[in-house]
């Protein structure tokens, strides 16, 4: 329950000040959280990002203004935060599909993205197993995009990666570079501020192992939660993804670290209702 009044003071805030500059760390110091964990709480609970949040409610609450009341276009734009009317104009009709003038148009048509709200839903009637490990740190052999996490993009562009290495031969010959014989999927840099993550497809490696030209990188020691997902992908692991953050992070005392996490995935069949793999999250006690 407590978290659940921290996420609500922590969208009271934003209400409240939206107009003004909103620093995330101001925001998450209400929510008593680090500035990445509410981040990415945030997103997961909700599915939108904290700067797609504020922008879309501002947009919102701009189109509002422009199509009841005579205030210019530059102080609207100004208002909530844009330095011109250009760049002002540009996210307006993204949002709205017209321009900030068109809005006082009678009868013109307009899209509102609604306040968010947090609500308690009781659960516990299934278990969820999982274990903490403290792992050193290691080293990765993959292949890296850079994707965007606004409106959703990185959801259709990381599953587009899967296809493409899967075709080319990238997966498989990943696996004959590796020690081991399990794939990660790694989210690395996520910058939840600039909306920006880099995504590996890799597996591990050693120091000494030949990269043959693919990328390596080293994934920090971490104490590490650790979540068995079981069933056909990805329905089973998204359904895992949902309850880490519905429910195992609001009722434990850990929060993200912020580093690197991953999903493990073994040999075997992905649409298998028995296909077992594992996500990795970087945590602390806070």
């Amino acid at each position: 329950m407590e978290w659940l009044i921290r996420m609500k003071n922590a969208l009271d805030y934003m209400e409240s000040n939206i107009t003004e500059p909103l620093r995330i760390e101001e925001v998450a110091e209400v929510a008593f959280s680090s500035p990445f964990h509410f981040q990415r709480m945030f997103s997961m609970l909700t599915g939108v990002t904290v700067a797609d949040y504020i922008r879309k409610r501002r947009l919102t609450l701009a189109a509002q203004e422009l199509a009841v009341s005579k205030i210019r276009v530059l102080d609207v734009a100004l208002k909530y935060g844009y330095d011109s009317p250009e760049s002002f104009a540009k996210a307006f009709r993204k949002a709205h599909g017209i321009t900030p003038s068109a809005a006082r148009e009678p009868g013109v048509q307009l899209k509102a993205f609604p306040r968010l709200s947090f609500h308690l839903s009781l659960k516990g009637d299934q278990e969820m197993d999982y274990k903490i490990v403290n792992k050193e740190a290691f080293t990765v052999i993959g292949k890296s995009m850079e994707v965007t996490t606004r409106e959703g993009e990185n959801f259709r562009r990381i599953p587009q990666f899967w296809d493409e290495c899967n075709a080319d031969g990238t997966s498989d010959h990943l696996i004959e570079l590796g020690p081991g014989n399990d794939w990660l999927g790694i989210c690395m840099c996520m910058d939840m501020q600039a909306e920006m993550l880099t995504y590996w497809i890799g597996v591990e490696g050693t120091p000494e192992t030949d990269p043959q030209g693919y990328e390596t990188a080293v994934i920090p020691a971490a104490t590490w939660a650790v979540f068995k997902s079981e069933g056909a992908l990805p329905d089973s692991i998204q359904g895992v993804w949902q309850r880490i953050y519905q429910e195992w992070f609001p009722g434990t005392g850990y929060e993200h670290s912020g580093g690197p996490e991953f999903e493990l995935y073994p040999p075997g069949d992905v649409s298998a209702e028995d296909y077992s793999c594992e996500i990795w999250i970087p945590v602390r006690k806070k």
